[in-house]
């Protein structure tokens, strides 16, 4: 199987409040996760899972350890680099869905395609924008505004812009921790058809114990490290 991410010993700390000492929030952490395995991360609140989440998203980089994303290393990545690699090879989503108040839905999802130039690769990923969202059930929903969509409908909607780009890694950090059971339940059902009919790696980060167990594996972090007996 194609390794998608590999974590590499991370340690990441913070100042603490006094500025005396650092916080060591991930002791030593290294995980793995294959083209089209989606892996759980829990745990308990403050154990560092959205951390791990960022890091292995290259939203943030840790004190020492490696992140490889499709076999390069990120920490290696120039600041113009690494915003290349995370459009292309990473989706993102959050429990907020973050999306433009003043954009529709179609350019909302359309906004990570705007650094591409071609014409024929803009029609390209325009076309399959409305797939994604047709399948996503949002296909008459294109020139509504976030605020006149459902919170269900804006992480949908969130979903399609992290998809857009075809990545090779899906994180998505408590994607169903803002919505009711009802809308929770389709996210999560939808997280998991992406992950194995496009065989997206994916990392998720929940509170959900019904979403974790349908995931292929799960990691619990507990004191900065990852719970061997979970």
């Amino acid at each position: 199987m194609y390794m998608i991410c590999d974590i590499r010993n991370i340690v990441k700390s913070y100042p603490s409040p006094s500025g005396q000492e650092r916080l060591v929030i991930l002791d030593g952490i290294s995980l793995s996760v294959d083209k089209g395995e989606s892996v759980a991360i829990i745990g308990p609140s403050g154990s560092g899972k959205t951390t791990l989440l960022h890091i292995a998203a290259g939203l943030d980089s840790p004190d020492s350890g490696e992140v490889l994303i499709d076999s390069n290393d990120i920490s290696k990545l120039g600041e113009k680099e690494l915003a290349f690699m995370r459009n292309r090879k990473v989706g993102v989503v959050f429990q907020r869905h973050y999306l433009l108040p003043q954009c529709t839905l179609l350019e909302n999802v359309l906004i990570p395609t705007l650094p591409y130039q071609n014409r024929r690769e803009k029609d390209l990923l325009r076309q399959r924008a409305m797939n994604i969202l047709e399948r996503l059930g949002l296909s008459k929903r294109l020139d509504h505004f976030p605020a006149q969509l459902s919170g269900g409908e804006c992480q949908r909607t969130a979903l399609a812009r992290a998809l857009i780009n075809c990545p090779s890694l899906l994180c998505a950090d408590e994607p169903t921790g803002s919505l009711d059971s009802a809308a929770a339940a389709e996210m999560g059902k939808l997280l998991r058809e992406v992950n194995k009919e496009e065989k997206t790696a994916l990392i998720l980060v929940t509170h959900s114990e019904k979403l974790a167990a349908e995931m292929d594996r799960q990691v619990e972090l507990r004191g900065g490290k990852i719970d061997a007996g979970a």
